[in-house]
């Protein structure tokens, strides 16, 4: 038996936390976690501006063989910077402080993170050390590579290496706040029935980073202080000529560097954890086997590093042991790749604008993570370890993986943070068009690496020219595909349709609160009663006063 209902056609709320309090004080004093996730999105939406722009200028001056565009120090300089913005005010942060930040108490069902003014903190330390880099761009620049390989840069280059340096040790520190936040609010302040088997995956997966950003950011710091002291008072810790080890740095830096790939992709993992049973309208398959992967992705982190180290002179034997355990870090990421095609299949899948940012995440990092088992590869990787094989690699994990789910879930979530719908046409044509614009910018260097081409060279041989055209073709492609949505996003601030609660008909507390939610995030006390993702059952909580 069926009862007909009218259509409510959803309405704003009318006090919600974009409207509590006006005036940029309020915002830039605020203690809400929402707030502080805007804030962060316009910063980290900046620098990865600067990054892009950086990134075109290397396109268009390797458009030809000789580097007629710019001179070689020059080229240095743009590859160091467009590094240093990406991974470390770009990549690292963004689906942490801006999704996890803004979901993650909502998502646990408590009205804030654990320590709401060390979270504005965060946010203040990660401009500062914004400024120090922009800083040190505007006064000359760095030509060290993001690498900040000693002893290069600890007592031979000219340009300003402590001052960028010190900006990413300030950065880190930001890092660090926001993983303690994450995992004390996890531990402490979850809603009555919302038990670590209730958690949502997107949770787990910030968590996961939160405790690689606490373990492993210290080290990174320790580091770039090491090679500032060389650096300025000529102490030996790195430099052979003054009884240092240059392997050392190499060491300590990517003890650091590699766990922190996966401060990266883990949360973006956690996206896609809650895109693709939502727009499968399933059950996630294999709940356990993916929120544990997570925990083992940031445990094996810790013992891969020297994988990036097989030419660097370690011996035979240490680089057998890192290349088996390369492999074995590969296991629990595929776990997730299984489960979640598993969870698609025969389910009623729906291609919305999240679902096909999903989609290319799971095609597109796949690819990279397959190519990274032919860089753990002692015997292959001598051929191709300073080539653009490594950056075609890197690029699909990072950029088509950790990019492409940090859009999908801007694109999911964007309801819920502004309580508007933006078009799903040109979002859906967007998403099309960063998909064809990565493969043709990223896929040519896999075979320009094969076949030789160094990377990091500011000219190369006339017989690399058609893939490096092709290469920078793709990159004008794939920046249309970035730009669209920030102009469709702010057009929806104002002409968007009202969202509701609920638009995607999804599950999880975030949304059984209204859309922008109120500053404490419930009216009333969330009790969770059912496990996460179920699809096509009751409604997952309670809500009693």
């Amino acid at each position: 038996m069926s009862t007909a209902t009218a259509i409510v056609k959803p309405v704003m709320p009318e006090r919600h936390f974009l409207n509590d309090n006006y005036g940029i004080r309020s915002w830039l004093l605020t203690k809400d976690h929402k707030r502080i996730a805007i804030l962060y999105l316009f910063s980290i939406t900046f620098f990865f501006l600067i990054g892009g722009v950086f990134a075109s200028l290397i396109r268009l001056h390797l458009l030809t063989p000789n580097g007629e565009l710019f001179e070689a120090d020059t080229y240095n300089k743009l590859f160091t910077m467009h590094g240093v913005n990406m991974v470390f005010f770009f990549l690292i942060p963004s689906v942490p402080a801006v999704l996890g930040n803004f979901l993650v108490p909502i998502m646990v069902g408590t009205k804030d993170l654990a320590f709401p003014k060390i979270n504005l903190l965060s946010w203040y330390l990660y401009m500062a050390g914004g400024t120090f880099s922009m800083a040190a761009m505007v006064s000359g620049g760095v030509d060290s590579g993001w690498t900040f390989y000693a002893p290069l840069s600890s007592g031979y280059l000219k340009t300003h290496v402590i001052m960028l340096a010190v900006g990413v040790i300030i950065a880190g520190f930001s890092s660090i706040f926001t993983g303690l936040n994450f995992i004390v609010t996890v531990h402490r302040m979850r809603a009555p029935g919302m038990t670590w088997g209730r958690l949502p995956l997107f949770v787990w997966s910030n968590y996961a980073a939160s405790l690689i950003m606490i373990l492993g950011t210290p080290v990174i710091a320790i580091t770039l202080i090491l090679l500032a002291l060389e650096r300025g008072f000529h102490i030996g810790i790195f430099d052979p000529k003054l009884g240092g080890d240059p392997v050392l740095f190499q060491h300590m830096f990517w003890f650091y560097s590699h766990p922190a790939v996966y401060i990266m992709i883990l949360p973006g993992m956690g996206v896609i954890s809650e895109i693709v049973p939502c727009f499968s309208r399933k059950r996630v398959f294999g709940y356990s086997f993916v929120a544990f992967s997570s925990v083992a992705i940031a445990v094996f982190g810790f013992v891969v590093w020297a994988h990036h180290m097989f030419v660097a002179g370690i011996s035979v034997y240490s680089a057998l042991v890192f290349s088996l355990l390369s492999y074995a870090v590969a296991i629990p990421s595929a776990v997730k790749v299984f489960n979640w095609t598993a969870t698609m299949y025969k389910g009623s899948i729906e291609m919305s604008t999240p679902m096909l940012y999903a989609m290319a995440f799971i095609g597109l990092f796949t690819i990279g993570g397959l190519t990274g088992l032919f860089l753990a590869a002692l015997g292959l990787d001598i051929h191709i370890h300073d080539t653009y094989f490594v950056i075609a690699h890197f690029h699909y994990v990072m950029v088509g993986g950790m990019v492409t789910a940090y859009l999908g879930g801007l694109h999911f979530w964007w309801p819920k943070i502004t309580g508007r719908m933006y078009p799903e046409a040109p979002a859906k044509l967007a998403a099309l068009i960063t998909f064809i614009g990565f493969n043709l910018t990223f896929f040519p260097q896999f075979i320009l690496g094969y076949m030789g081409m160094p990377r990091r060279y500011w000219a190369y041989p006339p017989e690399f020219q058609v893939l490096n055209v092709l290469s920078s073709a793709g990159a004008s492609v794939l920046a249309v595909g970035f730009l669209l949505p920030l102009l469709y996003f702010a057009w929806s601030l104002k002409y968007g349709e009202v969202a509701g609660n609920n638009p995607w008909q999804a599950t999880g507390l975030e949304w059984e609160t209204s859309s922008p939610p109120p500053t404490h995030n419930f009216h009333e006390i969330p009790i969770v009663t059912k496990d996460p993702y179920a699809y096509g059952e009751d409604a997952e909580v309670t809500v009693v006063h």
